[in-house]
């Protein structure tokens, strides 16, 4: 029998996604951000001060520009956080080691097609791979 992930490993909470319009603001205005590509996805990160028992946390953006319809725009931000929660233990740890601090994210979509969830998956691995390498630079 195939060996199952404990749910808690890939849960989405309250507390791990940005809810909070101060927090947006200072991850996007604050001149401090950094971002990573790999298409179509695009990642904008900043460590912030600490925001909780929390390490790391993201917030989902697929702009209408992309996708006229709600309907497919939901389906791009369903895929998303479907393969941040199944990938996010990589970017976790890295996230760990930040003392005090919290990593913050936002996803962006960049293009206007729609990407099977397996190709979606790959990217957002790849994206959280780069971006542990450059937390672990800083560090």
């Amino acid at each position: 029998m195939a060996e199952m992930t404990s749910p808690v490993d890939c849960t989405l909470g309250k507390s791990e996604r940005i809810c909070s319009k101060n927090t947006v603001d200072a991850l996007f205005r604050g001149g401090h951000s950094h971002s990573l590509s790999a298409f179509p996805l695009r990642v904008v990160y900043k460590v912030v001060e600490s925001q909780g028992d929390v390490p790391c946390q993201m917030l989902v953006s697929v702009p209408k520009k992309c996708f006229k319809r709600a309907v497919k725009r939901n389906r791009v931000k369903r895929q998303l956080r479907q393969a941040y929660r199944t990938n996010k233990h990589v970017v976790m740890e890295a996230a760990r080691t930040l003392e005090g601090k919290t990593l913050v994210m936002a996803f962006i979509w960049l293009d206007a097609k729609l990407h099977d969830s397996a190709r979606i998956d790959a990217k957002m691995l790849n994206l959280m791979e780069r971006l542990c390498e450059k937390l672990w630079e800083k560090s």
